[in-house]
């Protein structure tokens, strides 16, 4: 997504992630999974860590705030992002902690997401950017953690998750 919001041509591979591909396994042998970008044979993994190398890289349609405050809470929204993730993942690894709870708990942390945009279409404004690009790909795995735990779907309770999907995938097609 990042590539294509830049405008930065890219060869895209798909990969089955039931059988991790002899490629994958070479590009990423500590993780074993997506994403990895590969860039003048230089390889690199983990979300976060590549879309920084895309802004740095390329300089044009920023996807981190220029400014260093902003830039630094959009890290510290993105982490915390991430920490929403584990928290789903281990009501599925850990039933007996309460799936429940778990939801409780992910709604109480996504409400603090929405306080953060309010009155604002992404969270760095008008545009698409780096948190926005995280939520999306944490949205996916909410939804099949959620169905997984046999909950209801509920990020489409949270406004701007949400409208971050919608405006992403829409941009995307």
């Amino acid at each position: 997504m990042a590539l294509k919001l830049k405008g930065i041509p890219y060869e895209y591979l798909e990969e089955d992630l039931t059988k991790k591909s002899p490629l994958l396994l070479e590009l990423n042998p500590v993780h074993k999974k997506v994403p990895v970008l590969v860039h003048n044979d230089k390889i690199l993994s983990e979300s976060h860590v590549i879309l920084e190398y895309i802004d740095q890289t390329w300089s044009n349609n920023p996807i981190l705030p220029q400014d260093p405050y902003e830039k630094s809470m959009a890290r510290f929204w993105a982490k915390f992002d991430e920490q929403i993730l584990q928290v789903g993942f281990m009501s599925l690894v850990k039933p007996e902690k309460g799936v429940e709870v778990a939801i409780d708990e992910i709604r109480e942390m996504i409400t603090f997401l929405e306080k953060e945009v309010t009155g604002k279409d992404f969270f760095g404004g008008k545009t698409i950017g780096f948190l926005e690009q995280g939520l999306i790909l944490t949205s996916g795995w909410l939804v099949i953690v959620l169905v997984g735990s046999g909950s209801l779907c509920m990020y489409m309770y949270f406004s701007f998750v949400h409208n971050a999907t919608v405006a992403t995938t829409t941009f995307l097609e």
